[in-house]
């Protein structure tokens, strides 16, 4: 089987997925991907979110090329299953607290920016992809919200959950509340959000959380690569029309989903005197 990989470049040139698959024609897209590497495999897509010198911290263009992402990979139905990792030491150990990022030129930009996490964890949820979640290490914040954006997650033991959206003065964005709730309960979506309870790999399985625990990383892969074969050995058709009832019956609650709000909150508290004395102090 054809394993082509696509490294990140310090400027990565113009890669069609559909090329490196040896398809041409109109599914072809194009990215250039500086925090992201991307390694097909067949029916199958590796997704490696690349910042491995802070453990996958998200910065602002790491957060809007996952969003791109996702939404691109609608228009290829050659791939069944995609999985997203994290090279490194850590699946993603939340935002970037080092980025420096120039004040938005205007309330919309603002606005804009505020919500592309929201745009590229509904990306995930909604991929037409079936789509699981590698993850080790750490999945703080922004990078909780990726993992429980996937339809599976596997992760080992020792792997850190943790929103401490709430400890930074700042409730949290990205439409992750209502998405956390429907995942783990009420209960128990209070206990991580209101109090930044952290959360191990063995209780996130516990409570619904992952769908696997393994004990380290070495067994990670090989319980990542039995999920994707029990997937490929169903009928593609059934498996994607599934995903597409369990979407479509998921979003009858986004009636009243006010998520595309999340952003503009915290982008408010983020002003506050106790926000900008906690971030300044936090890690």
């Amino acid at each position: 089987m054809r394993r082509d990989r696509i490294r990140r470049t310090e400027r990565a040139t113009f890669l069609p997925l559909a090329s490196v698959m040896g398809k041409t024609g109109p599914m072809q897209f194009r990215f250039d991907l500086e925090t992201i590497e991307l390694e097909p495999d067949g029916e199958v897509l590796r997704i490696w979110l690349n910042r491995p010198q802070s453990r996958n911290a998200h910065n602002q263009k790491m957060v809007q090329e996952v969003g791109d992402l996702f939404i691109a990979l609608n228009s290829q139905p050659d791939f069944r299953v995609a999985v997203l990792g994290g090279r490194g030491k850590s699946f993603c150990a939340g935002a970037d607290r080092k980025e420096q990022v120039a004040p938005a030129a205007n309330d919309l930009q603002a606005r804009y920016i505020g919500q592309l996490g929201r745009r590229a964890a509904r990306a995930i949820e909604d991929c037409e992809v079936v789509t699981i979640g590698r993850i080790h290490g750490h999945a703080i914040g922004g990078g909780c919200c990726f993992a429980t954006s996937c339809d599976f997650r596997v992760t080992t033991s020792d792997t850190l959950f943790y929103v401490p959206e709430v400890e930074l003065g700042v409730p949290l964005p990205w439409g992750a509340t209502p998405r956390l709730i429907h995942e783990i309960g009420a209960a128990r979506a209070r206990q991580m959000l209101m109090t930044s309870e952290r959360v191990d790999g063995t209780t996130a399985a516990e409570w619904g959380l992952v769908h696997e625990v393994v004990l380290g990383e070495a067994e990670l892969d090989n319980a990542v690569d039995r999920w994707v074969q029990r997937l490929l050995s169903l009928p593609a058709m059934s498996v994607q029309m599934s995903k597409y009832q369990m979407r479509g019956y998921s979003q009858m609650s986004r009636m009243g989903d006010l998520s595309e709000f999340d952003g503009d909150a915290s982008e408010r508290a983020s002003r506050t005197s106790d926000a900008q004395a906690r971030f300044g102090t936090f890690g």
